[in-house]
């Protein structure tokens, strides 16, 4: 087999294995509490966020799929126009030190200027910690809390599986759907939908 299909085999089986192992955390129970550090030196606690509606987005600057909707400014333009409605997102970045996507605070604070990002904090989690706790499986896997802490929505950010911007307009976005509806005080549907993007770079 050539050295270039084993590589590319090498990748779809941990894919698999990382999707296989990580614990499924599903919508209608309560989101685990956590604390993490921010970008900026802030200790940002889930449980001090309760009252709001709260947004978890896994990222990985290098990843293609989160290019995709940062590159579009489709995920920025997500981001102001909820954090504007009262909703606390948060940027969670779980890949471990030497891997793809992990960044000192310094850098990532870097990215999100040059990205033009607004989350309400980026998130340090470079054990993985937290994003095993959530099972986030992909960047980017989305989540979404109700003001009672409890997971409404997990899963995809849209419903086409792809790196093509040109998708996003055709595409049935989930979070806002779940954001919308929870804000309505409705019942979100669908609550979950398969994650698609890289594989997390857990240590």
């Amino acid at each position: 087999m050539k050295r270039k299909n084993l590589k590319g085999l090498l990748g779809v089986c941990l894919l698999l294995f990382t999707l296989a192992c990580s614990k499924n955390l599903p919508a209608g129970q309560a989101a685990p509490d956590f604390t993490l550090p921010d970008s900026k030196g802030q200790q940002v606690k889930l449980s001090d966020q309760k009252g709001k509606i709260v947004v978890l987005e896994w990222f990985n600057d290098g990843c293609p799929y989160v290019k995709k909707h940062y590159g579009s400014g489709n995920m920025q333009a997500l981001q102001k126009k909820y954090t504007d409605k009262g909703v606390e997102w948060l940027t969670v970045l779980s890949s471990a030190p030497g891997k793809q996507g992990h960044q000192s605070p310094q850098g990532i604070n870097e990215i999100m200027v040059e990205w033009k990002g607004s989350p309400t904090h980026v998130l340090l989690d470079p054990m993985g910690k937290v994003g095993r706790l959530y099972g986030a499986k992909t960047t980017p896997h989305m989540f979404v809390i109700d003001p009672k802490g409890d997971i409404v929505y997990q899963g995809a950010i849209d419903s086409i599986a792809s790196t093509d911007p040109a998708d996003i307009a055709k595409a049935e976005n989930y979070v806002a759907k779940a954001l919308d509806a929870t804000m309505a005080g409705k019942s979100v549907d669908p609550n979950t939908t398969t994650p698609y993007g890289c594989s997390v770079k857990y240590q």
